[in-house]
């Protein structure tokens, strides 16, 4: 490796910035075919891009709360885009302003939706109910700022962008800080920014196709198929008539803004004295299909719905590429932050920290499984509950609540995930090993709390109990 310029002193500084439904392979330094995104590729050039990045529930509410708690959605208990953050909960940055760090929360919240007040942890906070917009709706539209409402001037990300800077330029020099720039891009409906309306005009979009003979074929579940004509399907999507190729355009041209975001933020740490010792974390609180398995959106237990973006720049730790194929999900963050700040994970904490491979890209992985959950939505009920198990060779995903086969792939041979082998004679060994883990996890991580169910026969669900549910759903964030 090589060695940085200088060596780092006292606690570092930490800047997490979170996008939405951005899938993993959305960038040009990820294999593109005609995204440009000149910053985030400089964090990889002189960084650590990890390609085996994962959630642990492809939602924005979920997501979010256990990249805050390090925790398993059901031990956090934020199981949709309907529930607040219970009072009470810890979350890491409380940990780092306790220790002396400066922090901000800039952007999306999205923890209920009803609400933007400001949270304990933060020294600075600028929020927007839900969703927020891209472009002032209307001028009664407000961010909350440390708790005044003050208008929306412009484009949403790059007056985050903005705020963000104006922050870290206002920071006692002497003390850490913490920034989470959290980006409303790019999630549906997309805008971009009026600078980036007729880029790749020309580009060929070639979306994904199913194979000729998926409606016939056993292994796939019946609410998959079933789904394809849906809100989240293919033939229908979200009970329009877009042009799927020309909506998949503008959510590229929509990630510019962010790019650039990333270079304003790295042009200021290369000028700034703190530039040695300031760590940029980039990633995404959920992957996104765009016509795998005949459908669109997240939620589902998928490679592109669970695998993610992640990206490290650390000038004081490394200046050249390191590609990272060691797995790590979102839960990981928090007590990989806390190491890296000289303090203690949580006990309550699911995940595993992975500041040893920031060190020293060479050494075992932390991390050699993935647990994955869901609860089926009362607002958005096209997909099941449902929990799965990945190894870096197998995935196995167990659907509740609906009779239907499970489904067990081989995604280290098949990363399209088209080969359902839960029947196959060959794999049943396999399949019940995998069964046999997911039942230790979740009885050993507060399985009062899940669904557990019984199954029965090979990938056939006998008995679910309900996985969460509502009471109201705010009006200001009907989306997903």
């Amino acid at each position: 490796m090589a060695q940085p310029s200088s060596k780092p002193a006292g606690p570092p500084n930490i800047i997490v910035i979170l996008v939405d439904d951005l899938r993993f392979d959305s960038l040009a330094c990820a294999g593109h075919p005609f995204l440009r995104t000149p910053s985030i590729d400089r964090m990889a050039a002189s960084g650590f891009r990890f390609t085996n990045a994962f959630v642990t529930t492809s939602l924005c509410s979920p997501s979010r709360a256990s990249l805050f708690t390090g925790q398993y959605m059901h031990r956090h208990g934020v199981v949709d885009n309907n529930v607040p953050m219970p009072k009470g909960t810890v979350l890491f940055p409380q940990t780092l302003q306790k220790a002396g760090y400066q922090t901000a929360m800039i952007g999306k919240w999205h923890m209920g939706g009803s609400s933007d007040a400001p949270q304990p942890g933060f020294d600075r906070w600028i929020s927007f109910l839900g969703q927020g917009t891209y472009t002032t709706p209307n001028p009664t539209w407000t961010l909350n700022v440390d708790g005044k409402r003050l208008p929306q001037r412009g484009y949403i990300t790059d007056e985050l962008t903005q705020y963000s800077i104006d922050w870290l330029g206002s920071l006692d020099p002497d003390r850490p800080f913490f920034l989470h720039l959290a980006h409303k891009a790019v999630h549906a409906p997309f805008e971009p920014a009026a600078r980036h309306r007729d880029l790749y005009a020309d580009a060929p979009i070639e979306l994904a196709k199913l194979p000729s003979d998926w409606d016939q074929r056993d292994g796939v579940p019946m609410w998959v198929k079933n789904q394809r004509n849906s809100w989240h399907g293919i033939e229908y999507p979200y009970h329009s008539k877009l042009d799927f190729a020309d909506y998949y355009r503008t959510y590229c041209r929509t990630l510019q803004a962010v790019d650039e975001s990333v270079g304003q933020l790295l042009d200021w740490i290369e000028k700034s004295p703190r530039r040695n010792n300031t760590i940029v974390f980039f990633l995404s609180d959920n992957g996104f299909l765009w016509g795998e398995h005949g459908l669109i959106d997240k939620r589902c237990s998928y490679e592109e719905s669970i695998r993610i973006p992640l990206l490290i720049w650390a000038p004081g730790m490394r200046n050249e590429p390191a590609v990272v194929e060691s797995m790590v999900a979102n839960i990981d963050l928090a007590p990989t932050i806390l190491e890296l700040a000289g303090l203690p994970a949580s006990a309550t904490m699911d995940g595993i920290s992975f500041a040893r491979t920031l060190r020293d890209p060479k050494s075992p992985a932390a991390r050699q499984e993935l647990f994955y959950e869901y609860f089926w939505e009362w607002n958005f009920p096209h997909t099941p509950t449902q929990f799965a198990l990945r190894t870096d060779r197998f995935k196995l995903i167990e659907y509740h609540g609906i009779w239907d086969t499970d489904e067990l792939f081989d995604v280290a041979a098949d990363p399209k995930e088209e080969k359902n082998l839960i029947r196959d004679p060959g794999h049943q060994q396999k399949a019940k090993e995998l069964r046999r883990r997911l039942q230790e996890i979740r009885r050993t991580s507060e399985g009062d709390k899940l669904p557990l169910g019984s199954k029965q026969g090979p990938g056939v669900q006998r008995r679910s109990k309900k996985g969460s549910s509502a009471a109201e759903f705010p009006a200001n964030v009907l989306d997903d």
